[in-house]
């Protein structure tokens, strides 16, 4: 496994990322700030995330997406732990701002998130159209945050 910061043509990542969140212009409004990372594994491309520098020793983990047929296998667990040790000793907090998902919730507090806050209504209000996970349409940003 190579987990690579990429710094340019971000946009070649985008239908990946867009498994991460849903529509575009939302992932236009951090995508260039961001720090984007890319996990390969055996050559083949397997998980992306973006992370921001919210200041104030706060990072936040925007997008995390893995490829379908490898999901479940492991990647994405890695990928947050990297993002975990690369942002340790730079910040004192990592958010993680996701849908109330049963899928995700859960993935993130098996990482040693806590939930910190919820945003009513951001998928509704910000999105032009419903996003559902696991069979439920998503509602609320839920943001789990963990120490580091």
């Amino acid at each position: 496994m190579e987990i690579r910061q990429i710094p340019e043509n971000k946009r070649y990542f985008l239908p990946l990322l867009l498994l991460g969140d849903e529509q575009e212009d939302m992932i236009w409004r951090y995508l260039d700030r961001g720090t984007l990372l890319a996990l390969y594994d055996g050559g083949r491309l397997r998980t992306v995330a973006v992370v921001t520098d919210e200041g104030g020793g706060v990072f936040e983990l925007k997008n995390l997406a893995t490829e379908p047929d490898s999901q479940r296998r492991g990647y994405g667990r890695a990928m947050v732990e990297h993002i975990i040790e690369s942002c340790r000793g730079r910040g004192t907090r990592l958010l993680a701002g996701t849908g109330d998902s049963p899928l995700t919730i859960p993935f993130y507090e098996r990482l040693g998130f806590q939930e910190s806050r919820r945003v009513r209504n951001f998928f509704t209000d910000h999105y032009d159209h419903p996003i559902y996970e696991a069979g439920r349409q998503l509602v609320d940003m839920v943001y789990l945050a963990m120490e580091l």
